[in-house]
């Protein structure tokens, strides 16, 4: 029997220098998809954000019914609604729309909220995020399976709430609860059965966790009734592949300075300042923050995942926009032609028939040649016939 097969995608916050048109950047991340649609990748996660002017996507619904007109197979996820900024129910029933929308491709991701400067922009305090955004799973997970909820809580209210359509997939629509470092992303998944996201696991910090997240999810799922389910785990982490490591070094002198300065002021992440790019890249290969190489050590970085983790079902390429636009569709194509085929079981069937017809080439070459000459045998005697008339 076959193992599951592993998907890939992609996390687009997305990042984009402030020097740049914002329009064209987000028509850019339009074709990024359709891009990935055309190579076959599965699914594509598109980030929320109000504030900082690097992730400029306001809406990831409406960046989805989009992308969803562009495409045809990719699945396209919210990554993530910020849950304590919207009415529950209007989350509920714009998931809805984009499922029927999208014959069944939309997957709801749902978070606190990454930046706190988002919630301090509406008054909220980032010390009650993750409550509420338990608070609003408890009552968008029955929503989306097309149950009645009446809940009264002091930022919302809900009285016989009801979705107006019936669920486009059954049971429900797929959802998954972002995981950063902190234990509530699993807590939350497993105590809703959703899958689980970790934003953050190439992240010294995330990495480490990782292992640990997934036993609370599970236990957590065990106390609630929940089965989990590890292709439903999904990965993100920095990656850009090229055709040798000093082409994408010089890829990544495009932004990758740019990007990293954007964290290291803007999250708390401990970057180190006043490096080079080589530098930079040096330090995010060594301490596997990122990958930044040839396809070969792609699959390296994917496997290091796969031991830390104990196995996953999903990695995404965290969408940084550090190099130039031809060189990132290059990294997702080289990906998608040598490294992701490795970790779906795509060629065992076909190296088993070239080394089946190798190990009988003679049987097979002498039986072609026996035909040949058989047919050759066969002209020559009607030839000799037809003289003899």
């Amino acid at each position: 029997m076959l193992p599951s097969r592993m998907r890939f995608g992609t996390f687009l916050a997305p990042f984009h220098p402030v020097t740049e048109n914002p329009t064209l950047a987000i028509e850019r991340d339009l074709e990024l998809v359709e891009h990935l649609d055309r190579l076959g990748y599965d699914e594509a996660w598109i980030g929320e954000h109000h504030s900082a002017g690097y992730e400029i996507i306001a809406s990831p619904e409406l960046f989805i019914a989009a992308a969803a007109e562009r495409t045809r197979h990719i699945r396209l996820g919210t990554g993530v609604v910020s849950l304590p900024y919207h009415h529950p129910l209007m989350v509920a029933e714009r998931i809805n729309q984009l499922d029927h929308m999208t014959r069944g491709r939309v997957i709801f991701g749902a978070g606190p909220g990454q930046l706190p400067s988002d919630a301090f922009l509406m008054g909220l305090d980032v010390n009650q995020s993750r409550d509420r955004m338990n608070e609003a799973m408890s009552v968008i997970v029955p929503l989306l399976r097309g149950e009645k909820v009446s809940h009264s809580a002091g930022w919302f209210e809900l009285h016989d709430a009801q979705l107006q359509m019936t669920p486009y997939s059954r049971p429900h629509v797929e959802m998954a609860v972002a995981a950063a470092i902190s234990p509530s992303g699993p807590r939350c998944a497993g105590t809703f059965g959703t899958g689980m996201l970790s934003v953050a696991a190439t992240s010294e910090q995330g990495f480490e966790a990782l292992a640990n997240h997934w036993t609370i999810y599970e236990a957590k799922a065990a106390e609630h009734g929940h089965s989990v389910d590890r292709a439903n785990w999904r990965l993100v982490g920095p990656m850009h592949v090229a055709e040798t490591r000093e082409q994408a070094e010089r890829d990544m002198e495009h932004g990758l300075l740019d990007f990293l300065h954007y964290f290291k002021e803007i999250l708390p992440i401990p970057i180190p300042g006043d490096l080079t790019t080589k530098q930079a890249i040096e330090q995010m290969n060594e301490r596997g923050i990122g990958c930044i190489g040839t396809p070969d050590d792609a699959a390296t970085q994917i496997e290091r995942l796969q031991k830390q983790s104990g196995g996953f079902g999903s990695f995404l390429f965290l969408g940084q926009n550090a190099a130039p636009w031809d060189a990132t569709k290059k990294s997702y194509e080289l990906f998608a032609r040598h490294v992701a085929p490795r970790f779906q079981n795509l060629n065992e069937n076909r190296m088993e028939s070239l080394a089946w017809a190798k190990t009988n080439s003679a049987k097979f070459i002498g039986a072609l040649m026996g035909a040949i000459g058989g047919e050759i045998q066969k002209h020559v005697a009607e030839q000799q016939a037809k003289k003899g008339e």
